[in-house]
């Protein structure tokens, strides 16, 4: 994502359907709620913008997150991207599906679905041992994991482990449809992760951003209850309060 005219917009996954195309064709999509993102932070110096996307409840946002969306919608994930030039963009400003169009070429990044412990048939796709006589209880077992004069386990070596919950791209999608009015985007195939699942789209072209002001915060005065003259005591003046002291002081010295 460092490269230059590049687009990217963030979304979550809603789920799988079909769509027909003009041609009769049925293709398989993925259905993708994407945008608005707001710019919650410009770099200029290091050329780079920060993104916001999802909704999140106001009294789950800690201080540090609420001065970093005052004056903004809270936001559920923030992510960082680098663009070609920072000018004209400025905090508030807001990316649509306005920027993809039908027959892009794009490419998904996401957080693929965590498995579990498992074993190494089920995780590296080992073929397993056989199961004929004299193989007792070692059918999906790993076998040897090294030599024994080394004296230890090289590291890398595929073993047992938790699977899922990884980092995944795809490259090579294409839009199919866009629905501005939904804010739905449809991704031909499968994309990583489950549903509700988080994901980032990139691709190469001109990135759009919409112009949009920062929410100004708006004070309340405080409205203090009506007192008669009557109850407000008399108060002194400074100097006839300096005057009783210094007698009284005289007077006890």
């Amino acid at each position: 994502m460092t490269k230059t005219h590049m687009k990217f917009i963030l979304g979550k996954k809603i789920g799988m359907t079909q769509v027909f195309l003009p041609s009769g064709e049925v293709v398989p999509v993925t259905r993708v709620v994407a945008g608005p993102c707001p710019v919650v932070l410009v770099k200029g110096k290091e050329q780079a913008i920060q993104l916001g996307f999802g909704d999140k409840k106001e009294f789950r946002l800690n201080q540090p997150e609420a001065g970093h969306l005052k004056g903004l919608t809270p936001v559920a994930i923030l992510r960082e991207f680098k663009v070609e030039k920072t000018d004209g963009i400025t905090r508030g400003d807001q990316v649509t599906l306005d920027t993809f169009s039908v027959g892009d070429t794009i490419a998904v990044i996401g957080t693929s679905k965590g498995k579990g412990f498992a074993g190494v048939v089920k995780r590296h796709h080992f073929r397993g041992g056989p199961a004929s006589h004299g193989h007792k209880d070692n059918l999906r077992a790993p076998g040897s994991i090294g030599a024994g004069g080394v004296q230890r386990v090289f590291k890398g070596m595929r073993m047992a482990g938790r699977m899922g919950g990884d980092r995944v791209t795809i490259h090579n999608l294409e839009v199919v449809e866009i629905h501005p009015e939904t804010n739905e985007i449809y991704i031909k195939g499968a994309v990583p992760g489950g549903r509700n699942g988080y994901l980032t789209i990139f691709g190469e072209g001109e990135l759009k951003i919409s112009k949009h002001d920062v929410k100004e915060e708006v004070k309340i005065p405080e409205i203090l209850p009506e007192v008669e003259p009557e109850m407000v005591p008399e108060v002194a003046p400074a100097e006839v309060v300096a005057e009783n002291v210094v007698e009284e002081v005289a007077t006890n010295a």
